[in-house]
């Protein structure tokens, strides 16, 4: 386990960090030396706009993933023996094809001639056509399409450790669904939404591919950025304070979530 952190964990996060306060010189070659000027641009206004609104389109793909992986977790995690696992294959079927090949398809849906707009006009109010491809919208579906499984899984994992004699006896207390949700089914499985929310809402910042697929590269968000500054600007020391950066935004969130579920688990 030490080995693991050592190789894959420590090591590159300290050349990121050593690669941040570097140079370069007037070929573009890295300098070894120590400067703050790369992280003072990343706190440029352009650059903090674009930080907040790749917070702000991860935020909106976590809570989106909540509220639809949350009742298929729920409905998963109290079938039957018989039907979980069948259940959970359908949930891990996308991951049985490639990235790319799932985003092209969404491209092939949501286009002006595509399937959507299709079946839009061949209703009899005649819908569309809806210009969705290369719009915000289309990147949020993306994202949500290509995470929702990782909300998915982390709670059902806590809704199948759910007592239900604990909902029985709030039934039988004489709580209604609407009261036993909040009082019992949700703090049970906030471990389950906690980990959900870390794994969609951390690399969905960091999303590229979607963005550009997607979104026709009209909605850059840090990951574009941090991609364009190590391939196309050959600026590998500023892409690495946006990634050092980037580092400590995740140490953030998951402090964050540590807390949270610390203060939920005292109050319980």
């Amino acid at each position: 386990m030490l080995l693991w952190l050592l190789a894959f964990v420590v090591v590159p996060s300290a050349i990121l960090f050593v690669y941040s306060f570097c140079e370069r010189d007037e070929l573009g070659r890295v300098v070894f030396s120590f400067t703050w000027e790369n992280y003072q641009r990343v706190f440029d206004p352009i650059y903090l706009r674009i930080f907040v609104r790749s917070i702000g389109y991860a935020a909106l793909t976590t809570a989106i993933c909540i509220v639809a992986g949350f009742p298929v977790a729920y409905f998963i995690g109290r079938a039957g023996e018989a039907w979980r696992n069948r259940l959970l294959l359908l949930v891990m079927v996308p991951f049985w094809t490639s990235f790319l090949i799932r985003t092209y398809a969404w491209i092939t849906i949501l286009k002006q001639e595509g399937l959507l707009n299709a079946v839009l006009q061949s209703l009899p109010f005649g819908l569309g056509p809806w210009d969705l491809l290369y719009t915000p919208t289309a990147v949020v579906i993306g994202l949500v399409y290509a995470y929702l499984p990782f909300m998915i899984l982390p709670i059902y994992g806590s809704v199948e450790k759910l007592d239900g004699a604990l909902i029985e006896a709030a039934h039988d207390l004489g709580a209604g669904p609407l009261r036993v949700f909040p009082a019992v089914i949700l703090p049970l499985t906030l471990p389950g939404i906690a980990a959900g929310t870390l794994l969609v809402f951390v690399p969905a910042i960091a999303m590229f591919a979607i963005t550009d697929l997607m979104g026709g590269a009209r909605v850059p968000l840090i990951g574009n950025v941090i991609q364009n500054q190590f391939l196309q600007a050959r600026d590998w020391p500023f892409g690495a304070a946006l990634g050092v950066v980037f580092m400590a935004l995740f140490a953030a969130t998951y402090w964050a979530l540590l807390r949270f579920r610390a203060r939920e688990d005292s109050i319980g």
